[in-house]
């Protein structure tokens, strides 16, 4: 992305376009031009979901890896019968006035940059969880989604599933009696990722550049790339925020909580393995809300269930939440939720769940037309909000203590060191800016 090139003149003073001017006057009945940018696994996910929904049409993909923008593209003239423009940088997408709004399966680290930029552009984003990579790119991102009037939701699905919907009013209706804890569980097997040199060059068309972004220039690494990205500081979170965002976001909408905690404490380690992972395969994150807790769990060697949610068929996996109330319990997972009552925990209610991810994906189609950001089921600022979770988790952590947490500055008022683990130090021209 050498900021001398033509294509980003456009993004130069004076010359950013505005919503209007970037997109097309939709009607109720048109249907909304896609363009995804970052074509891995969960990449293909979503363009199967939008090939799968009549209110949209694919007609842009981008990837900083060749091979994997043709095998996008080869994937969507399958499912479309329609090949969508290759482009090899996501400003190129931006760029094209006919593309409404971008979906973004990218690694954490550009979750921030690239949704600023595509609100910039005037398209409205779809944007994977967690929303941000630090809790500064997260304050950012709510900026701009509001300055320039766009819908960006975050990929946390779970608020689209009419079970969780369901059972999550159950709770703030007492249905357990006032909830006193709320867990949520990743236990997810994750096998050694092993270790590998540091190479000379990236592989044949793949943008090594490109795809670190905003994080500190290194050598290519294969460990670093395609997925595991998500074990290294520098780009991902750890598995808290992978898969666990997904439950730590249930878990604080069950607790019915409107704000962040006072206090994180976050212990655990990396057990067993002798690799070149940097974030925890086994961490216990506790946050005391004054008159309720919340707390999380990951652990990705050999586990067990827990609290009613047992292995699932994928390899002993148990993820799910539980909720813990003055008159019973509930244990709510992917596919169903239980509530249990009383002193004998009888069980009073079970439902399975009806639906899966689209109706995530087309509650976003449906903001795209009607223009309400309150009505997109995790709006940028509820996923800011639970990923600011796993970021003071991660936060405790990486200092090795229990800090106090200062909602208003969104710091940790006692602790230098912990509060500068909230931002980055950013590589140019990849940079978040103060001000949007």
């Amino acid at each position: 992305m050498e900021p001398t090139t033509r294509r980003h003149f456009f993004y130069s003073a004076g010359m950013a376009l505005t919503a209007l001017e970037a997109t097309r006057v939709m009607g109720a009945n048109d249907r909304v031009h896609m363009g995804v940018v970052g074509l891995g696994g969960r990449g293909q996910a979503h363009m199967k979901n939008w090939a799968g929904l009549p209110d949209a049409q694919i007609v842009a993909l981008c990837d900083v890896d060749q091979a994997a923008l043709e095998r996008g593209q080869a994937l969507v003239e399958k499912l479309t019968q329609s090949k969508p423009k290759g482009y090899p940088d996501m400003k190129e997408v931006f760029a094209d006035k006919n593309v409404d709004a971008v979906s973004m399966p990218l690694p954490n680290h550009w979750h921030a940059l690239a949704t600023i930029w595509a609100c910039q552009a005037g398209k409205d984003v779809y944007v994977e969880k967690p929303a941000c990579h630090n809790i500064f790119e997260g304050q950012r991102m709510i900026d701009a989604a509001r300055k320039y009037k766009r819908m960006v939701q975050i990929g946390s699905q779970g608020r689209s599933a009419s079970h969780k919907i369901k059972a999550t009013q159950l709770l703030h209706d007492g249905v357990i009696g006032k909830v006193y804890l709320s867990k949520g569980l990743c236990f997810k097997r994750r096998k050694s990722i092993g270790h590998a040199p540091d190479e000379a060059q990236a592989p044949l068309g793949v943008d090594w550049d490109k795809f670190l972004g905003p994080a500190p220039m290194r050598p290519f690494n294969r460990l670093r790339f395609k997925y595991n990205w998500h074990w290294f500081w520098d780009t991902g979170n750890g598995d808290i925020g992978n898969q666990g965002i997904h439950e730590m976001d249930i878990a604080r909408w069950g607790l019915g909580k409107p704000g962040l905690p006072k206090s994180v404490v976050s212990t655990g380690g990396k057990y067993v393995y002798d690799d070149d992972q940097e974030t925890p395969n086994t961490q216990i994150a506790t946050f005391d809300y004054g008159d309720a807790e919340l707390m999380f769990e990951v652990r990705g060697i050999l586990t067990g269930g827990e609290g009613g949610l047992a292995s699932d068929r994928q390899g002993g996996n148990v993820i799910g939440n539980l909720f813990y109330g003055s008159d019973g319990w509930m244990a709510l997972s992917g596919s169903s939720f239980q509530v249990y009552k009383g002193e004998k925990s009888e069980k009073v209610m079970d439902e399975k769940a009806t639906d899966r991810d689209q109706p995530h994906f087309q509650n976003f189609l449906d903001c795209v037309k009607s223009r309400k950001h309150e009505d997109l089921h995790a709006d940028v600022a509820i996923g800011v909000m639970s990923a600011n979770l796993v970021h003071i988790a991660n936060a405790s952590y990486r200092v090795g203590k229990r800090l106090k947490f200062d909602e208003k500055t969104l710091s940790f008022p006692e602790d230098k060191a912990a509060t500068a683990l909230l931002t980055r130090k950013y590589r140019a021209p990849y940079i978040v800016p103060e001000k949007v």
